[in-house]
């Protein structure tokens, strides 16, 4: 089976949260769209961290980074109108995107994509 993380995922497995366990399970090889990882260092930049320690803290991971393409960027826009209704930030569709296309299951904690998951045809699983 293969997942894509959503930055909460890779969020907890970096911060020692609840649900790590389960990142550091799947981490090895699991993809993360770029839009993702973006939002993974914006968490880090926002509490003033160092470019150059955000770096480190992100090389050696055994993650495969997804670039998005423009039927990436279509799915996820489409995914807007059930989206909104969960909550779910552009970030958060990129991930269901890269999850559906793929075949793939996307590992998140945020509880409230189990609620739109089968309307947007993606297999969610919550870490937590």
């Amino acid at each position: 089976m293969s997942f894509v993380l959503d930055a909460s995922a890779l969020l907890a497995a970096l911060l020692d949260e609840p649900g790590r366990d389960r990142v550091d399970a799947v981490i090895n090889g699991a993809t993360m769209t770029t839009v993702n990882l973006a939002e993974v260092v914006g968490h880090f930049a926002r509490l003033g961290a160092d470019p150059a320690d955000i770096d480190l803290l992100l090389a050696g991971l055994p993650v495969v980074y997804v670039e998005p393409d423009k039927d990436l960027a279509i799915d996820a826009g489409l995914m807007r109108p059930v989206g909104e209704r969960a909550g779910l930030s552009l970030g958060d569709r990129f991930c269901l995107a890269q999850a559906r296309r793929m075949g793939a299951t996307a590992l998140t904690a945020d509880r409230a994509w189990q609620t739109i998951a089968g309307a947007l045809d993606v297999d969610v699983e919550l870490i937590r």
